[in-house]
């Protein structure tokens, strides 16, 4: 966003755009970025006479009421609420059509001596409440009395969201979350001016709601062995005769007491209750609704392939089913039940007479289709009481329930096949979305699952794919952020896992794009972390690795070195040695012509804050020509798609590092004109393998040279050494040598190894091929 200032000395007001700059200077600091935003010279001062008015015609008491409170709270102004709108030094609430800003849009207009929030309904003077706050200084969101002046600057603010579903999970079955942190979690959620809460309620770790007419489900399932001195994925199974101590489960006058919390800030919470699979805590309980009807015990650690699964031939699976939702769809007034749906292994029901019984009544041709079948009598069931269905994206598999919402997590595919479909979607890729995922370098990071979903990274995500047309994009609800709590096991934790990425996911599903601009978020998320500090949440401060970032400007291979800090020291060189604070200081992106080794850190009080980062640059014959892929990457790795094989930058080991492609059961068939004759001497490319991640080393690579009539001048074809001994990442970088051939083109076709091998512990599934940088000498 390109950034004026105008500097008049006039007596005339002087209206000038919103930018980060202390509140001082009457300039705000608000996320998400309203629709728009102009600064007027003065204040508004709030203080012992300040009254709020609710005309007779607004009944938004509810709202009046928390602001209210809020500034007793921190001003000691009783600030009382009135009818009398005829009165000066006055937050006034104005009833306005909400044609234009909708039910969730505001506007908020400061003056010298009134402050105006305009809305057509409750939610959107909420929401103007939201923005108010955030222009008073900081200590408005602590809990204590300060003394000072409490200065609103004049503004003239219009806002309305860009997307009606706004939302973050929070995963209770993994590690179970006490009300009070439950309740916070809301509140950061509101404050973000996000509207969903999505409670993932039950899952193979255990199940956290009282269903009164099952009570063993919270008598048994909801606690298990404590295992959280070990590894999650290497937890050990319950000794004879252990006592399942860890655990718990909110009782329904708690769950009724947060459902009224939430809706008082305008968030409604979308119960998710697991099925058919994740359900095997349930079978600890209730092992008849199993296919196999043995008792398990509650998984205390990683339980995957998670084989155990509802028996969809059993006519008391469904009957346990409805009446579990009939009384969690009498606790929770949302429009929506999730249902889950993923990971469902279909092992057991292949194996189980009733099931296969069940599919040759109901004419159904294979598993997939009997999940689709199970999902379609729970949406039925549920559909009759008013209540809509959503689950993961696995619901499309064997035919989509008739008005089920999908929420994407596998990447987009999903959400765009459904929208397709004329369904209703919410975005959630796991590339953008996951905050169970390291937010910076592992190395200096509390344990993760895995993966980097970076600050930046969250703030780049598009929800509207660009395959979808404009009538197919309007199925795009919006997206959430997902918060997984394996490697979570406290309120603390979970709060430095979601903050600040989910500050960076409401800029994105409130904001329009335009006003989205990554150097301005940065500057008013400063302002943000001072809120954060007020209501003493443990927040991350980013990342303090520096991005070597290469694009081409003006027929030059320019490189930029960025971070998620302000104006931080970078420290690099270009010949591969550790920076120190005698190399180069960083200013500004430099030009390259010739293949370099960059290295550059982050230093603080003269010591380099976090690892260096290291990025090699190698120029060659095909540097910068951007070649075609006859088979598209996986969404979730697509890197720069076919210019990220000819970009001068390889991969690194971790595969998810944004710069390797995967394809998943395809094979990889990539082509480059070089347009000219070249002499080729060589030509190589790099492969990944991590068999924990499926990643597999082609079957073979074949490499051709042709002219430009497309004639064959050379071709070599070699099997890639593979390694399933190998634990971890390995690369190997294929190199095929040429009697300084000339050719024009250069195609590659490496074959995928197809289905996992038999040693692999996921034999049958589909492998991946992970490829980066085609260097051409």
């Amino acid at each position: 966003m390109k950034k004026t200032y105008i500097l008049l000395i006039l007596l005339a007001q002087v209206l000038i755009s919103c930018n980060p700059k202390p509140k001082e200077k009457g300039i705000v600091e608000i996320i998400p970025q309203p629709t728009t935003c102009k600064i007027i010279p003065g204040f508004f001062e709030l203080n012992a006479e300040t009254k709020i008015v609710l005309p007779p015609n607004v009944n938004s008491l509810n709202e009046a009421g928390i602001l209210q409170d809020v500034l007793a709270k921190v001003t000691g102004f009783t600030c009382d609420i009135t009818t009398d709108d005829g009165i000066e030094n006055a937050i006034l609430f104005k009833s306005v059509g909400g044609d234009v800003m909708g039910t969730e849009g505001y506007e908020l207009e400061v003056n010298d001596d009134q402050v105006i929030i305009r809305s057509a309904a409750d939610a959107g003077f909420f929401y103007g409440i939201q923005t108010l706050l955030q222009i008073l200084p900081s200590e408005v969101f602590g809990d204590t009395i300060v003394d000072r002046n409490w200065k609103i600057p004049q503004c003239q603010i219009e806002d309305h969201p860009r997307f009606s579903w706004r939302g973050m999970h929070l995963d209770v079955s993994r590690h179970f979350f006490p009300v009070s942190f439950v309740k916070k979690y809301i509140d950061l959620i509101a404050m973000h001016k996000m509207n969903k809460f999505h409670w993932h309620l039950t899952d193979d770790n255990g199940w956290r709601i009282e269903i009164k007419k099952y009570p063993k489900l919270t008598d048994v399932a909801a606690w298990r062995v404590d295992r959280t001195s070990e590894p999650w994925r290497e937890v050990t199974p319950p000794k004879p005769g252990e006592k399942a101590t860890y655990g718990g489960y909110y009782t329904q006058d708690e769950i009724r007491e947060v459902v009224a919390y939430a809706a008082k800030r305008h968030v409604e919470i979308i119960p998710e209750i697991e099925m058919p699979g994740h359900t095997s805590e349930v079978f600890a309980a209730y092992p008849e609704l199993s296919c196999a009807g043995e008792e398990l015990y509650v998984q205390p650690g990683s339980y995957w392939p998670n084989v155990d699964i509802f028996c969809a031939g059993k006519e008391e699976t469904f009957t346990f089913i409805e009446n579990v939702l009939t009384e969690v769809m009498e606790l929770f007034p949302s429009e929506y039940v999730h249902i889950g749906g993923d990971e469902a292994t279909k092992d057991r029901w292949e194996a189980c007479p009733l099931c296969q019984k069940r599919m040759k009544e109901e004419g159904l041709s294979n598993e997939h289709e009997l999940q689709s079948w199970f999902i379609k009598r729970v949406e039925k069931f549920l559909n009759a009481h008013g209540k809509k269905l959503i689950g993961w994206d696995e619901i499309l598999e064997g035919g989509l329930a008739p008005e089920a919402t999908v929420m994407s997590w596998r990447g987009f595919h999903g959400g765009i096949d459904a929208a397709r479909q004329g369904h209703d979607v919410v975005m959630c890729p796991t590339a953008y979305c996951y905050f169970d995922y390291y937010q910076a370098d592992p190395d200096f990071e509390p344990e993760a699952i895995g993966g980097l979903t970076t600050l930046k990274k969250v703030y780049a995500f598009e929800p509207i794919p660009a395959d979808l047309n404009v009538e197919q994009s309007k199925h795009i609800l919006g997206a959430q952020g997902n918060l997984w709590t394996e490697f979570i096991q406290t309120p603390e934790h979970a709060e430095y896992m979601a903050l600040p990425r989910m500050t960076a996911l409401a800029e994105v599903v409130w904001s329009p794009v335009a006003n989205r601009d990554w150097s301005d978020f940065l500057l008013r998320l400063q302002e943000q972390f001072n809120r954060f500090d007020q209501m003493d949440v443990n927040y991350s401060r980013g990342s303090w690795k520096v991005t070597i970032e290469p694009t081409w400007e003006k027929g030059a291979y320019q490189i930029a070195l960025e971070t998620e800090q302000i104006n931080p020291l970078v420290h690099f060189t270009l010949d591969g040695s550790d920076p120190s604070l005698a190399s180069p200081i960083y200013k500004q992106p430099f030009s390259i012509d010739s293949s370099v080794i960059i290295k550059a850190g982050i230093f603080k009080d003269d010591q380099l804050k976090e690892a260096i980062s290291k990025k090699e640059i190698i120029f060659h014959k095909a540097f910068g020509l951007r070649g075609i892929l006859r088979m598209e990457p996986n969404q979730n790795y697509m890197a720069k798609g076919s210019l990220s094989l000819t970009d001068g930058l390889k991969g690194s080991d971790n595969f998810r590092d944004g710069y390797w492609l995967g394809f998943q059961g395809d094979d990889l068939d990539f082509t480059v004109d070089l347009e000219k004759p070249v002499n080729i001497q060589q030509v190589s490319i790099s492969f990944l393998q991590n068999e924990g991640a499926w990643i597999i080393m082609p079957k073979e690579v074949k490499i051709e040279i042709l002219d430009s009539e497309m004639q064959v001048m050379a071709k070599v074809v070699i099997q890639p050494e593979y390694q399933p001994e190998v634990v971890g990442t390995w690369i190997e970088d294929v190199a095929i040598d040429f009697d300084n051939i000339q050719g024009n083109i250069i195609h590659i076709l490496a074959k995928n190894y197809g289905r996992l091998p038999d040693w692999h512990a996921y034999a049958g599934n589909e492998a991946w091929i992970f490829v980066d940088e085609v260097v051409v000498n």
